[in-house]
């Protein structure tokens, strides 16, 4: 049975970010995990370059837009390269066999009627290339999904029949409810659905940078909407409308998106090949956001995460099992770099990496490094049936895309390893003379390794090579029938010295991230400035009302100990309880100056911890060479006012 696996083809208006990372090396996972199976295994990944965005990002920077588009690609594909992701396909929406399928997909959708012309009015969004109804808006005026200010569009459009596939889309939901993964994410697009579709306007004529419409339909002046050519890359990359040639993987066993795409792919998707009578995929696998600890990342923070820059000072490897480990799979998670040094020192070095060191150690002292498990079922039995069980158990997590607790439950192998070798000490062993016993503890924990770095392998390749080569096998879908499939056991081997996989890390290796109290300066002031007069930092009046501020009165107010810096304060907002800020101005305010003042609070920030404290918002402050001082209402306000 084939197997399908794609990444969203990534936007080329930016460099990758974590969140790129974090869904390709999900879906790289389940590729390599596959293919170690021995399934016939396609893995797609890739760009979308098309649409308005794109034609006028390379406006701004004085580029041919081919170029501009060539240049951002690139960035993507050579990161994923010095990654080594095992895609077996890189598209591209510039491609012109994809531009080709799209234009065939559009001929079959319009000859069956799906696909019409008329008009088309309404409140347009340049960022998310959509358009909004009056009651969708925020404000009467800002896009619902990204802030920006829309505009009000009317031009001739065709349209795709969205409304016609309503109930067959509901029907599909109901009959798979394992269709959007996890289960969690399904009643969002369910509700959508149920609200009543709309008709898709799926062509425009406000700009020229897309894929044009086929020869069949003489209309030069439409081009493809962004969504209905950047969907279609799913089966175009297989061949469809052109060479038919992999047409072979399709439905796709699962597409990994992030949780902002969602609908796009479990509503319009589903509902394209529904018209184009072509099977929908198994499984949308919907991911979560990626956060700064505890903060939202945005450039204007600073606090953005280069996945390449992670990778440099910690290593691609370890950043995969990070992040696949870090967080449940549908679920928002937190970079911290403390987190991760955590799991490199612990789970990395001293779980894995020691356990290698202390067999090799042993078994050149015992053996000359040879290793024979020709006794291991004899003395060890009750650790090889344990390890069976956490093999066993394995497969279904991954199917899932539970990848954090997968490697937790794999990481209950190294536990038996190392409690092995507590228990039974082969040191004591070798003096009672009862060197039969030792060795089989050490052949026991060499066997433990071999099946690990086989499951572990599709999480961190070259990593399990190396401790493969160690024990002298290669990593195959050969060695994992005969070692997991049939639970056979290493033949007589040496094994190899090697250096410690995982060197523990004592500090951090990067700058952090902003603290959430600014430090205003004179030159950060002069540096905002010439900033702004160059159009670099310059926002939408829509992302500015994105952030809630209000006014609060401090109620209670008490120092932080052990810290110098940080007051714990409980502030009323007008809502059912007090909020609980710290706030790091201890060198400026007294606790008891503060008790029955006004603050200014930014209200809407997720929740943080300091010293193990949850910091449900941020006071607004200045500070120059002169100390800080709060930003405070010139008269009393109501509790809860807004401020902007």
């Amino acid at each position: 049975m084939s197997k399908y696996i794609t990444t969203p083809i990534y936007y080329v208006n930016g460099e990758a970010h974590i969140g790129h990372a974090y869904t390709t090396f999900i879906a790289d996972t389940m590729a390599r995990y596959e293919k170690l199976k021995g399934e016939d295994t396609y893995f797609l990944t890739g760009t979308d370059e098309h649409g308005q965005k794109i034609e006028e990002s390379a406006q701004k920077n004085s580029k041919p837009t081919q170029e501009f588009a060539d240049e951002i690609s690139a960035t993507f594909k050579n990161l994923w390269d010095e990654f080594e992701i095992s895609y077996d396909k890189f598209i591209r929406t510039t491609d012109e066999s994809h531009k080709k399928g799209v234009q065939r997909a559009f001929e079959v959708m319009y000859a069956k009627g799906d696909i019409y012309k008329d008009f088309y009015e309404g409140h347009y969004c340049v960022s998310c290339e959509t358009f909004f109804t009056e009651t969708q808006l925020v404000d009467g005026e800002f896009c619902p999904d990204c802030g920006r200010s829309t505009n009000i569009v009317k031009e001739e459009s065709y349209f795709f029949r969205l409304s016609k596939y309503e109930n067959a889309l509901l029907k599909h939901y109901e009959e798979n409810p394992d269709f959007i993964l996890p289960r969690s994410r399904a009643n969002e697009v369910i509700n959508f659905v149920k609200g009543g579709l709309r008709d898709l306007s799926v062509t425009r004529t406000s700009f020229t940078w897309g894929v044009g419409m086929p020869e069949s339909i003489k209309d030069d002046k439409h081009v493809m909407y962004v969504w209905l050519d950047a969907l279609m890359n799913y089966i175009t990359a297989l061949g469809y409308g052109t060479t038919e040639e992999n047409m072979r993987y399709w439905p796709a066993s699962v597409q990994f998106v992030g949780k902002d795409i969602l609908r796009f792919h479990a509503i319009y998707w589903p509902a394209f090949l529904m018209s184009l009578d072509l099977p929908l995929p198994k499984h949308i696998g919907a991911h979560g956001w990626w956060t700064r600890d505890g903060e939202k990342m945005s450039k204007s923070k600073g606090n953005v995460i280069s996945p390449k820059q992670v990778a440099d000072v910690y290593g691609t490897e370890n950043l995969r099992y990070f992040m696949l480990r870090e967080v449940p799979f549908g679920q928002d998670g937190d970079f911290s770099q403390r987190a991760f040094i955590d799991r490199i020192n612990s789970e990395l070095s001293n779980d894995l990496g020691n356990l290698l060191n202390r067999i090799i150690g042993m078994s050149g002292k015992y053996s000359d490094f040879e290793i024979d498990s020709v006794d291991v079922l004899k003395y060890h039995k009750k650790e090889i049936d344990a390890m069976n069980v956490v093999l066993d158990s394995l497969d279904a997590f991954m199917q899932n895309f539970q990848t954090h607790r997968y490697l937790e439950e794999l990481w209950k192998l190294f536990s038996i390893g190392n409690k092995a070798i507590e228990e039974h000490a082969p040191w004591v062993k070798m003096k009672d003379d009862k060197k039969d016993e030792a060795l089989a503890t050490v052949a026991l924990v060499a066997n433990i390794l071999a099946k690990a770095s086989l499951m572990l392998h599709a999480i961190m390749p070259n990593t399990t090579n190396t401790i493969a080569d160690a024990l002298n096998f290669a990593i195959s879908h050969e060695s994992y029938n005969e070692l997991i499939v049939e639970k056979k056991l290493l033949k007589l081997f040496n094994i190899k010295p090697v250096p410690p996989l995982f060197p523990r890390v004592e500090e951090p290796l990067m700058a952090e991230a902003p603290l959430a109290q600014p430090n205003i300066t004179k030159e950060s002031v002069k540096a905002a400035e010439q900033s702004l007069c160059e159009d670099d930092n310059l926002i939408e009046i829509g992302q500015f009302f994105q952030t809630s501020l209000k006014v609060g009165t401090v109620i209670k107010a008490e120092e932080v100990e052990k810290s110098k810096k940080l007051l714990k304060l409980q502030v009323d907002l007008g809502e059912e309880k007090l909020r609980q800020v710290v706030a790091g101005i201890r060198e400026f305010y007294s606790a008891e100056s503060l008790i029955n003042t006004q603050v200014c609070v930014v209200a809407n920030l997720k929740p943080a911890k300091l010293m193990g404290m949850v910091s449900e918002g941020m006071l607004l402050a200045a500070k120059d060479e002169d100390g800080l001082c709060l930003i405070r209402p010139e008269k009393p306000k109501k509790v809860g006012t807004p401020i902007g």
